[in-house]
């Protein structure tokens, strides 16, 4: 058997990512709920094959798809700039799981005040988790700066879902089940910034196409996270949109009304149904190494560029997720 070609570039996806569908390609493989269950023997031996290919040594035996299979186990749990293995609950592979257990509850258990705020509480601090874990850059955060963000993000989440709850009192059945929704996407608007608020005052670092770095940009950082809130707030719209229709005309039948209990799981299956497709695809929406023109950075930036980099006219950074 011959020995694996050493020139296969690893440091990017294995699919064009210039394009949607190879985006999404990528994000089904990320996202995959599966990498949730690897053993950190599997993970630690993934981390070893990408390391070792990198430094020119391949696996005896290891062929093409191995090594793509290595590198996006090794993705799925380790942070892209900071190398740390990311929190199991933040991970995008423990989206699905999570997002479709939390979300199926705050849809079926919104009609009471103290359900309401469990539930966006819940869903907050899972949000902030996933957002800390999948920030941009390799600055670190501050126990007090994260305690700040949670908190401030998690109140203005609860005031809001409750604050819509007590204006749908007098409307349909059907309107109140779109509070969760409602909720959920002016949190994200909350939480996502308040999570990443050093990226905003700081900046994330940017980098030429041959990822050398250049400096730190809060304009960079304004338009990575402006991507991540209108993906996540996309990618809970699905699961929150299609199966309140299908459950108002559910608990409208004799099943539902014979055997309550059923609803919760009905569900979150449903959410989870909508999340295996809405996660990966919405995440495909923008690019993870996002890019701008020079022109569009710091004035102050774009000076130190020109005159250190003078053939520079893209630069580029991980937006996070």
């Amino acid at each position: 058997m011959c020995n694996l070609a050493t020139n296969i570039n690893i440091k990017e996806p294995r699919w064009d990512q210039g394009t949607f569908v190879g985006r999404a390609k990528h994000f089904f493989t990320v996202t995959d709920p599966r990498n949730v269950l690897l053993t950190n023997e599997q993970l630690e031996n993934a981390r070893q094959i990408i390391r070792n290919y990198k430094n020119g040594t391949v696996s005896p035996g290891l062929s093409e798809d191995e090594l793509w299979r290595a590198k996006y186990i090794f993705d799925s749990a380790f942070h892209p700039d900071t190398g740390e293995k990311m929190i199991l609950i933040g991970r995008m592979s423990a989206q699905v799981p999570m997002n479709m257990t939390i979300t199926g509850c705050m849809m079926t258990f919104y009609k009471s005040t103290p359900a309401v705020l469990f539930w966006q509480w819940i869903n907050q601090s899972f949000n902030a988790i996933v957002n800390y874990t999948n920030r941009s850059g390799d600055a670190p955060i501050t126990v007090s700066q994260l305690g700040t963000a949670y908190v401030s993000a998690t109140t203005g989440a609860v005031a809001t879902a409750l604050g819509l709850n007590a204006l749908t009192k007098h409307v349909s059945p059907l309107i109140g089940r779109f509070v969760p929704f409602a909720a959920v996407a002016a949190a994200n608007c909350i939480n996502i910034p308040l999570m990443r608020q050093r990226e905003l005052k700081h900046g994330i670092p940017i980098m030429d196409e041959n990822g050398n770095r250049l400096g730190e940009s809060t304009k960079a950082a304004q338009q990575a996270i402006t991507q991540v809130v209108i993906s996540r707030i996309l990618m809970a719209s699905p699961g929150m949109a299609i199966p309140p229709f299908i459950m108002n005309t559910l608990e409208k039948k004799a099943l539902l009304k014979r055997f309550p209990w059923m609803s919760a799981p009905l569900q979150v299956g449903l959410v989870g149904f909508c999340l295996v497709f809405a996660t990966p695809l919405c995440c495909a929406l923008f690019p993870q190494k996002s890019s701008m023109s020079i022109s569009c950075l710091e004035p102050e930036l774009q000076e130190k560029i020109r005159s250190s980099h003078p053939g520079v006219e893209r630069v580029y950074f991980n937006k996070g997720l």
